[in-house]
């Protein structure tokens, strides 16, 4: 609830070709990421409330086996490696999260055989008051948050945190593990071997392809594909990361800036180039026509990086020598 642009960004990955194949939904993904939070969130408080409960559960019954189903989709075939059920605060590899379901799924079937015992806490009025308030507020946090930015930020760019040091690699960490499948023809066959068979050693084989397959994943630091270059300046990571203070304007899709967050912006930019600040933009697409559109060099980033850096579009990062100083969207610029 306090971070459905997040939902929404895993939603995206859900309807992608490669998984789902549903992309007509993209365009409503965050409508569909609210309506489902709000949902789960709903049935949870209308259970402990006592409030229609045959309703409540028979939801809940089919909810659980829509993410049985999609969780054991992504788990055997490796589509979303991380399900978003509990946004960045808690990471669940896809297996762990079709557990969970299943452990799940077994409360809600005891909740179905003892349905008799759910009764309201509260008389009928309070009960109704309280249920329908909760989906009331619920909204609103919502709605508030996407105007804005998460109340609480779990992830690696939240205001104190350094991107330095986020992206140390720990000594001892966990490598990543590769194997080789090599493809020869020996006579006149095609065959498959691993590096110990040695093939390219074998009399007469013929090299046919080569395949790399990873095992092992090996440690990620929190911050990864992090750069900042454009043509004009090339590669400025580590110019921008020792400055003592630079003002950063994120954008992950720079074409789908509003007007009014664009006039924002730019008269931001000014007025802190005023006061000899440094400003510049990190966008996930450069290029002449936008450059001519604001008041500040841009440089280009990794779209994904961008939209875990912030979730408003644009959005403002303060960076003091690499440490993430302040954070806002552009409807709290001053």
């Amino acid at each position: 609830m306090i971070d459905p642009v997040g939902t929404r960004i895993k939603m995206l990955e859900y309807f992608g070709e490669d998984v789902l194949n549903l992309p007509f939904l993209a365009p409503y993904a965050l409508e569909i990421s609210i309506f489902m939070i709000l949902l789960e969130f709903g049935l949870g408080i209308w259970l402990l409330l006592g409030y229609q409960p045959k309703f409540t559960i028979k939801t809940l019954f089919v909810l659980i086996l829509f993410f049985l189903f999609l969780t054991g989709y992504s788990a055997i075939f490796n589509k979303v490696t991380d399900c978003g059920c509990f946004g960045d605060a808690v990471k669940l590899t896809p297996w762990q999260t079709f557990y969970k379901n299943i452990i799940l799924l077994g409360f809600i079937l005891f909740l179905i055989w003892k349905k008799e015992y759910i009764k309201p806490i509260f008389p009928k009025k309070w009960t109704t008051a309280i249920a329908h308030s909760s989906l009331l507020a619920g909204l609103l946090l919502m709605i508030y948050t996407v105007r804005h930015l998460p109340l609480i930020d779990f992830r690696p760019y939240a205001i104190g945190k350094n991107i330095q040091e986020g992206m140390i690699i720990p000594k001892g960490a966990p490598q990543p593990e590769f194997k080789d499948i090599w493809y020869y023809k020996v006579n006149g066959q095609v065959k498959e071997f691993n590096n110990e068979d040695e093939p390219w050693n074998i009399p007469g084989a013929e090299f046919v392809d080569r395949k790399t397959i990873t095992l092992s994943e090996g440690y990620t630091p929190p911050i990864h594909d992090f750069s900042i270059e454009n043509d004009a300046d090339g590669d400025i990571t580590e110019q921008i990361l020792s400055e003592p203070e630079v003002i950063l304007i994120i954008s992950a899709n720079p074409y789908k800036i509003s007007s009014d967050a664009q006039s924002m912006v730019n008269n931001y930019a000014r007025d802190l180039q005023k006061q000899n600040k440094k400003v510049i933009g990190m966008f996930s697409v450069v290029d002449d026509e936008l450059q001519q559109q604001f008041a500040f060099p841009l440089y280009m980033t990794d779209e994904t990086t961008l939209k875990t850096m912030i979730r408003s579009n644009p959005g403002i990062i303060v960076l003091q020598k690499g440490t993430v100083a302040d954070k806002k969207a552009w409807r709290d610029l001053d």
